[in-house]
């Protein structure tokens, strides 16, 4: 983890979303770095499974992902996948 997103984390957990894009873009791409497999395609209740290990505000999080271009989602939600690099 970049040692600037140390300070957004406490026992584990994300304790605050950043509010900077740029700081929440470098938290979003190391978290779906280490929560998400590139290879496979997940659910979105999967999605939220693997959020909520670090934040309970999965929404906000698996929103901001997609806005990203971190996840690739199906026009009817179904389907989450990261997206190629």
């Amino acid at each position: 983890m970049p040692r600037h997103l140390t300070g957004f984390f406490a026992g584990g957990r994300l304790t605050a979303i950043p509010v900077r894009p740029a700081v929440r873009h470098q938290l979003l791409v190391h978290l779906t770095g280490t929560l998400f497999d590139a290879a496979r395609s997940y659910s979105e209740r999967e999605v939220n499974d693997a959020l909520r290990t670090v934040h309970d505000d999965t929404a906000a999080l698996r929103r901001y992902c997609v806005i990203d271009g971190l996840l690739v989602r199906e026009k009817d939600g179904s389907d989450y996948q990261v997206a190629a690099r």
